[in-house]
């Protein structure tokens, strides 16, 4: 990184990586700086942190933390985002707001700027003196990792919210089955 530079946090859960996901990543290191804003030019570094990286097989987490950090890091080598664009790290929960902040500090290299949509996430971010952006939503109604898992329970078209290489491993994992399973027990 040079002095003019600046590496960002995305963090989210991405249980699994859609889409949407995949739009942000692009707006942020992919397109033309014309396009870009503010502090968007100057970045030049995503550091995406897969959080709550220890839970899985749960209606919310189905996918592992190593799964999740697979389907990102195989979508995102078959995009046009250079591999020295990009770190992943799985970051698990502490369960205390007070003190994670500090703890996503501490699994992370440093970075400057965080980019979320996720409230809580950008209070307890920016009350640490970070700059938060805030991406538009790409068509949220369906792009959300919600509605994917709600889908694969339903037995509705998901694949077209996943990038392929997301559904090659959804598919692979049994991930289906799994979600209908875990849903089941829940209900």
């Amino acid at each position: 990184m040079n002095d003019l530079s600046l590496r960002a946090l995305f963090i989210g859960r991405f249980n699994p990586f859609h889409n949407g996901h995949l739009s942000v990543i692009h707006k942020i290191l992919g397109e033309s700086k014309k396009t870009r804003k503010k502090y968007e030019d100057q970045i030049s570094e995503i550091i995406i942190g897969v959080g709550s990286s220890q839970e899985s097989h749960t209606l919310t987490n189905p996918f592992t933390g190593g799964e999740r950090v697979e389907m990102i890091r195989t979508t995102l080598l078959n995009s046009q985002i250079p591999s020295e664009k990009y770190l992943i790290i799985p970051i698990p929960d502490v369960h205390r707001n007070a003190i994670w902040v500090s703890h996503v500090e501490s699994m992370c290299p440093l970075f400057q700027i965080v980019i979320t949509n996720n409230q809580l996430t950008s209070r307890l971010f920016s009350e640490a003196n970070y700059t938060i952006i805030s991406p538009p939503l790409v068509d949220r109604s369906i792009l959300s990792a919600s509605e994917v898992r709600k889908r694969m329970i339903n037995g509705n078209d998901w694949q077209s919210l996943v990038p392929p290489q997301v559904k090659d491993l959804i598919e692979r994992y049994d991930g289906v089955t799994r979600i209908k399973n875990i849903s089941s027990i829940d209900n």
